[in-house]
């Protein structure tokens, strides 16, 4: 279960890399996926663990555009303004498939422990 997180952790970091902080994000993802990857035992839930940690990410980014496509103005007391959203949609399932694929996998992988 452990190294199933670690690698959740890391396909989540890498996915935000690749997604939004490009370098900053993804050479510490690289640097975590190369040490994991030199241990036999973590090798085995590189791939599920990756898609769940990828799958959340693209959950998070589908809620944050939960109001669009479009653009979305908003008016307080004090301050007015517009926001551009994406279509949350592709984001939403993408990320509901990535994530069903890594709970498989963990299923799968506590099955063959036992």
């Amino acid at each position: 279960m452990r190294w199933f997180l670690a690698w959740a952790v890391v396909g989540g970091a890498a996915a935000l890399g690749f997604v939004s902080l490009g370098v900053l994000a993804l050479a510490p993802a690289v640097v975590a996926a190369v040490v994991l990857a030199s241990r036999p035992k973590a090798k085995r839930a590189a791939p599920s663990g990756a898609a769940l940690g990828v799958g959340l990410l693209l959950l998070a980014v589908a809620w944050i555009q939960r109001d669009g496509p479009g653009t979305t103005c908003w008016q307080t007391a004090t301050a007015s303004g517009c926001d551009q959203h994406l279509n949350p949609l592709p984001w939403l399932a993408a990320g509901v498939v990535l994530v069903a694929a890594g709970l498989v996998g963990l299923r799968r992988l506590a099955g063959g422990r036992r």
